[in-house]
């Protein structure tokens, strides 16, 4: 019974381990996110900075109508037309750059707050990693040399697979947990455990 007791807690142990393994891949997951995301926001700067040329560009021609439709104001009236006319364009041109020029502020906001985001839950699982890891890592390298049992973590789920390394010889060890009982699997494991450690 007190081999049962320590075989459920080897395998608590190893379930730990296993989720800790899922906390990484998370984390590699987040980080390709996390990259993605400073990419998109980095293209997004550099497409705002690119409009805001535009508009400066666009207000300089501007100034520059102003100035010579000045001087040209003396020569008569119709050219005077004219020139507002253009002006009128202009500002709603440079009004329209404007307004564009807010979609990529938004975005750009957007996607700060999904990095902050993105950089709240890598920490929270460094944290969850740093904790169960070393523990969960121990667990197992016990187990390991107690049993001498090779584990494939690999193997289809609902099956319990690896290769014990006898005294003479090494076994491979596959069991159905769908069709056998968990105490039949753990006595069965334990029986291939010598006693002379």
């Amino acid at each position: 019974m007190a081999a049962f007791r320590d075989m459920e807690e080897v395998s608590q142990g190893l379930l730990s381990l296993l989720g800790a393994n899922r906390a990484e891949a998370q984390q590699r997951r987040l980080l390709g996110r996390h990259e993605q995301v400073v990419e998109r926001l980095l293209e997004t700067q550099d497409s705002a900075e690119q409009r805001l040329r535009e508009i400066l560009a666009a207000e300089e021609e501007v100034a520059q109508s102003l100035l010579d439709a000045k001087e040209r104001a003396h020569q008569g009236g119709a050219e005077l037309q004219q020139l507002e006319a253009e002006l009128r364009k202009a500002g709603e041109e440079d009004t329209r750059l404007k307004a564009s020029l807010l979609y990529p502020s938004r975005e750009l906001e957007e996607l700060k707050e999904t990095e902050a985001s993105l950089e709240r839950q890598e920490r929270e699982v460094d944290e969850d990693t740093t904790v169960t890891i070393p523990s969960a890592v121990y667990v197992a390298q016990l187990y390991r040399q107690i049993s001498k049992i090779e584990w494939d973590y690999e193997c289809e789920p609902g099956m319990v697979k690896g290769i014990h390394h006898g005294p003479s010889v090494a076994q491979p060890v596959q069991l159905d947990s769908s069709q056998l009982s968990k105490k039949f699997i753990s006595d069965y494991l334990w029986n291939l455990v010598g006693t002379d450690w």
